[in-house]
């Protein structure tokens, strides 16, 4: 478990969500690793807080996938399994694609307008080397294709995926080679919009999951066959997952 973690408190945000997004940030981050135990009595002691805003955020980080609730064991942090990354990509794929097909059907001189911006804001947050700033970076980039649909109940199932989706966005940014890869894809994304292409839009959009999905699943090999074989069965195989 980390020993530097510490939590900040905001005085607009209730105890267990203070709690929630700071666990979620140090798994994020790398700070907590996959098969970390989180024992209540010792992150109650860390954070300064009593156990029930732990127990609350665990069960919000399990909902997430991002904790694993093992019987007689307990908690400990979920690693990345190629069924979990599967599963959350083929959701997102289908989605948007669909959200890109509106958005270059829909979006108005401004919606454009705001698309460029945040395709720029992307491209300088490359410069800053912040894996987390990189990929809200990212995030905006989509949140305003998902707007441009005009579609609430599309951006709804797009929101509700959202955090499933953003452990995975930022192991893709982790790959500082793809960075450009992205940019690159978001000038594609943007020119079938421009152009009111929706084939156009559906290619780019697909190419640029594909290529998350083909980049994280070389990641999750590689980390297999350096782990001790004692080991590989409890990793990022998917078995925990299945009990």
């Amino acid at each position: 478990m980390a020993d530097d973690l510490k939590i900040t408190v905001n005085e607009y945000m209730p105890l267990r969500d203070v709690v929630f997004h700071t666990l979620r940030q140090s798994i994020l981050k790398g700070e907590l690793q996959p098969g970390d135990r989180l024992l209540e009595i010792q992150l109650a002691k860390k954070l300064g807080v009593s156990r029930t805003p732990i127990r609350e955020a665990l069960r919000k980080l399990e909902l997430e996938g991002l904790v694993l609730m093992i019987p007689r064991r307990g908690a400990e942090v979920a690693g990345i399994t190629e069924k979990g990354l599967r599963d959350v990509l083929e959701v997102r794929r289908s989605l948007e694609e669909l959200a890109i097909e509106l958005a270059v059907q829909r979006m108005n001189d401004r919606d454009i307008d705001d698309l460029e911006k945040a395709r720029v804001a992307f491209r300088e947050s490359l410069s800053q080397n912040d894996e987390i700033r990189i990929a809200q970076a990212d995030e905006n980039f989509h949140d305003v294709i998902y707007r441009g649909t005009y579609n609430d109940k599309l951006i709804q199932m797009l929101n509700n995926l959202r955090d499933q989706m953003y452990r995975y966005r930022l192991e893709y940014i982790k790959d500082v080679g793809k960075r450009q890869v992205i940019l690159v894809e978001h000038e594609n994304i943007l020119n079938a919009v421009r152009t009111r292409n929706p084939e156009l839009g559906r290619r780019a959009m697909r190419e640029h999951i594909d290529n998350q999905e083909i980049t994280i699943s070389r990641q999750i090999a590689q980390e297999q066959r350096q782990r001790p074989r004692g080991r590989r069965a409890e990793g990022r195989t998917g078995k925990r997952e299945a009990e």
